[in-house]
């Protein structure tokens, strides 16, 4: 995840996943689920996230609007990326990057 940031795809899949790592994705899953404790789509969403707070961070980024960053990050949907990042964060994205 850290080195080919897979989650960035906004396609990617718990099946494509376990196939890059070579294991049955019902093992992925349950691995994800009982040591991490989150289902495939929020650990996936859990990355996405950190990469939106970083580039949201970073001063290169400050004239992309936030829907392009998230896309970019791998979400499809602004829906989806607002619920995750207050879940993730406590915070709207508009609050994160007025902190």
């Amino acid at each position: 995840m850290t080195e080919e940031k897979p989650y960035l795809d906004g396609a990617i899949s718990l099946t494509a996943i376990a196939g890059s790592l070579d294991v049955n994705p019902k093992a992925l899953s349950f691995v994800i689920n009982e040591h991490l404790h989150k289902n495939f789509n929020n650990y996936i969403n859990d990355w996405r996230i950190e990469e939106v707070k970083k580039r949201l961070n970073n001063k290169e980024y400050n004239q992309l609007k936030m829907l392009t960053i998230a896309f970019e990050c791998g979400f499809n949907s602004k829906s989806t990326f607002n619920l995750a990042f207050k879940r993730a964060t406590g915070l709207s994205p508009t609050e994160y990057r007025k902190l």
